[in-house]
Order: structure tokens, then sequence, then C-alpha cells
């Protein structure tokens, strides 16, 4: 039995902040765009990973949340407290240099972890963390 990863969701508060970054500073692709009950949904990938999507999602996605747990969502979202994705990259030095020169908010220039990887880190416009890794040669 084969299980693999379909799609990740990432909390966002204005998608026409989030999709330009994703789209044009990290180089996925628009895979589909739905709009239900005032809510929008986002699906984008990596052209090298067809199977994976990447859905970016209002920060609570019910029309049923109680106004308390819509701020208490968007608190946490506005902290940057709430899980965004690692992605993998063949140059973490290449891909840090390139999304900090379209104006990426730096969080971690690249290191070398002591956990294996060569590592930095981004906030996305939403406050999202967003890493990127690079399996160190041994």
């Amino acid at each position: 039995m084969d299980i693999n990863l379909s799609q990740c969701f990432i909390a966002v508060d204005d998608h026409e902040t989030a999709v330009p970054f994703y789209r044009d500073v990290l180089g996925l692709e628009v895979r589909g765009d739905v709009g239900f009950e005032g809510m929008r949904w986002v699906t984008l990938g990596s052209p090298a990973q067809p199977d994976v999507d990447i859905v970016l999602e209002p920060p609570v996605a019910n029309q049923n949340a109680s106004s308390a747990d819509r701020e208490a969502m968007a608190e946490l979202l506005a902290k940057g407290l709430l899980r965004g994705v690692i992605f993998s990259t063949d140059d973490c030095d290449a891909t840090f240099e390139r999304i900090r020169a379209a104006g990426g908010d730096v969080l971690q220039e690249p290191i070398d972890q002591p956990y294996g990887v060569r590592d930095c880190a981004f906030r996305d416009p939403a406050g999202n963390m967003i890493r990127f890794h690079q399996p160190r040669k041994r």
C-alpha cells in the first residue's frame, strides 16, 4: 500500500499578495482558483511535482466559525505562529539569493544545520515561515 502526499494547506489573509509571492517569487504554477461563500482557495504547485498541491486558504475556512475563533486565527497568523511548509532545493544559497532579490522577508540566511541540511527561511506575505533546505553533501 502506497501513501503519498496530495495536498497541504497554508493560511493566508490576502490572496492578492500571497499568490504573486508563491507564483512569481517561488515559481509555483497556479492550478486552480475557487471561491465559495465569500472565501477563496488558490491551488499552486511545482511543475516538478505535478501530484502535490499547495492550497492557499483563508485562516478559518469554515463559514460557521465564531467571530472569536476568526479573531484568534487572525492573531496567530499575524504573529507567524501557524506552520508553513518546507521546500527542498538543490541549491539553498542560490534559492536564498533569488528570493531575497525579489524582496522576500528574510528570517534566516543559509546555514548548515546539525541535522544534516543547509537551510534558510523567509516569511510569506501573510507571515507564515517558509523554509528551503538542501541535504548536505557528505
